[in-house]
């Protein structure tokens, strides 16, 4: 089996799903200035057009797809596309994406399942399709999978399907670099997980709550993301976090979710409370058909353009600083849990 080689960005064809809003978006452009060749993929024809037509003549080379990811057939048409234009493909980014705002109780049971399809069996085709890809062929490739910081680790009120997907992802994501690593395949698998991000996607959501939840971490741009992503396409590196923030909502709920869910329920109420008093139909969104956007970015109002600890993790010196640091707040975390486990087995006896 050969052995995993990254090429420099401008040798490499990158494959590129929900490319034509928001991360999908700020990473075809981000990429396309780095001189990489690309395959784009989404559900909305015209606007892959339009996406491919603007880096084209900006002196790109690419070339795009049609195609809904939570069907295999769609997903191995991509593949063929990148092997019949340019010989084959060097990066896979599973990036499309759909969410849904409102409670639990009233999600509808296809509208969960068409999110899952997407969210899930959309990185679980394109993963797999990768893979055939990379060991076949010399210097292997570099998957890279889209999940979420907050979203990846706890459970938001409100979001509960969009966080069971981006768990299934992490679990998954996981799992499959172990044991392409036990076979010494050469692909690198890396998962990238945003905090809230300046996207169009919650105005694309489907929305049963009428207002839309604040973001609990802070809301940073959309190139932070495309940024690691295109740094994993060239550095084997397990996961990327962007933004500090959902880090630390993670590290909070794993530590003293007693503290943190009800917290996260008091902005759940404080939401349902403005939702009441909201006008007006929602717009139209994406779940089931092509969203209509081709918006990098929302331009929300205190929107984080930088983040110190995403670049930390982009500098190999400076990472392992901060793997001993997260390694110190996961001990701390232990340490809380043993003393609260010990506290409430004393208050139970």
């Amino acid at each position: 089996m050969t052995a995993l080689h990254f090429k420099p960005l401008n040798q490499q064809v990158i494959v590129i799903t929900g490319a034509t809003s928001g991360v999908g978006l700020s990473t075809a452009r981000a990429a396309a200035t780095r001189g990489a060749k690309m395959v784009l993929a989404a559900r909305n024809e015209a606007a892959l057009k339009s996406v491919c037509e603007d880096l084209t003549s900006k002196g790109a080379e690419v070339a795009f797809v049609a195609a809904d990811v939570g069907r295999e057939a769609d997903v191995r048409a991509i593949a063929a596309v990148a092997v019949s234009r340019f010989g084959g493909f060097d990066t896979w980014v599973n990036n499309a994406g759909v969410t849904m705002i409102g409670p639990a109780a009233e999600t509808r049971l296809e509208d969960h399942q068409r999110l899952f399809e997407t969210n899930y069996w959309g990185v679980v085709h394109g993963s797999l399709v990768a893979i055939e890809q990379f060991v076949s062929q010399d210097g292997g490739g570099a998957l890279i999978n889209v999940g979420a910081a907050a979203g990846g680790e706890v459970g938001l009120p409100l979001q509960a399907a969009f966080c069971a997907s981006k768990h299934a992802v992490k679990g998954f994501t996981t799992a499959l670099r172990t044991e392409l690593r036990a076979q010494g395949a050469p692909v690198s698998v890396t998962l990238i997980k945003p905090s809230a991000v300046d996207s169009p996607q919650r105005d694309h959501a489907r929305n049963r709550g009428g207002a839309k939840p604040p973001s609990n971490t802070g809301v940073y741009a959309t190139p932070l993301v495309a940024q690691a992503i295109l740094y994993a396409a060239e550095h084997r590196v397990r996961e990327v976090t962007i933004g500090g923030g959902g880090g630390l909502l993670a590290l909070a709920a794993f530590a003293a979710p007693g503290l943190t869910e009800p917290l996260l329920a008091l902005g759940a109420r404080l939401t349902a409370r403005t939702a009441r008093g909201s006008q007006g139909q929602q717009p139209a969104d994406n779940l089931h058909h092509a969203g209509q956007d081709l918006r990098e970015r929302a331009y929300q109002t205190g929107v984080r353009e930088s983040s110190l600890y995403t670049a930390a993790q982009m500098r190999p010196k400076v990472s392992l600083g901060v793997a001993l640091l997260t390694a110190c707040g996961i001990g701390l975390a232990f340490q809380l849990g043993a003393r609260r486990g010990a506290a409430e087995s004393c208050d139970d006896g």
